[in-house]
């Protein structure tokens, strides 16, 4: 891998963004680690990659707004050079709401995330990526859209956007060297998701064909993966990182 190569990961600050921030930088990249409040989280990744001896800034940013992703992406040019990879992983608060009471407002929250701020982040690193003819996206998604989880439909739908996202785009782009995939990881316990308890955690574990939990690190593998010149002919795929829990 280059080590001219820059990767912007957003949500990087914990849990799975901050596995697969890590995961790049091991692999040569400069990381543009982005984070929306937490700061120190973000600051600890970055010591814990710099410390490795990788490289990565950190960048704070409200990813689903305009005016901050274009500031964002000309900070990151700025700092570390133009975008080679970029991994939309942020995310947002995923509430549990019968399709009775569900509000369209509702439903923009989940679309802000899952289809205006991948879009806003494309348009900002497709130019230079078209120069260069070479580019990665890797869209983070959910095993949700194929398990219809009840009580989630805004949540789910969105995830179904972004797979259409990601499709169209690998069509639309791979003539320019530019590769579109989404990863979609089951249920991977990470820091949000301290007051899930052992037996629902148990309990999914044992619908999953590995019977265990993923780890952070298992999906961040893929990522980094899809990042790399070993991907080169890969495009337009969805890729599950659950252990086979949507095999069926």
């Amino acid at each position: 891998m280059s080590q001219s190569r820059v990767a912007l990961v957003t949500g990087a600050s914990r849990g799975l963004g901050a596995a697969m921030a890590t995961a790049l930088a091991r692999d040569g990249m400069a990381v543009a680690i982005n984070y929306a409040r937490n700061r120190s989280a973000a600051d600890a990744v970055r010591a814990q990659i710099v410390d490795a001896g990788g490289r990565a800034e950190v960048f704070g940013a409200d990813v689903t707004d305009e005016r901050e992703v274009a500031e964002l992406c000309e900070r990151v040019r700025s700092d570390l050079g133009d975008v080679d990879v970029l991994v939309i992983n942020a995310t947002g608060p995923q509430p549990s709401i019968p399709v009775e009471e569900l509000g369209w407002r509702d439903v923009l929250d989940q679309l802000d995330f899952f289809v205006k701020s991948p879009l806003l982040l494309a348009q900002q690193v497709i130019p230079g990526m078209r120069r260069r003819g070479f580019g990665r996206i890797v869209h983070v998604g959910s095993e949700v859209f194929e398990l219809g989880t009840p009580t989630s439909s805004a949540y789910v739908a969105a995830k179904g956007a972004q797979l259409g996202l990601t499709r169209s785009w690998a069509r639309e782009l791979g003539p320019d060297g530019i590769t579109v995939n989404l990863v979609a990881p089951g249920f991977v316990p990470t820091e949000r998701h301290t007051e899930v308890t052992d037996v629902t955690l148990a309990a999914y574990a044992d619908r999953v064909p590995l019977a265990r939990m993923g780890t952070p690190d298992e999906v961040a593998a893929v990522v980094a993966f899809l990042a790399s010149d070993r991907a080169a002919y890969v495009t337009g795929q969805r890729i599950s990182a659950n252990g086979g829990n949507t095999l069926a």
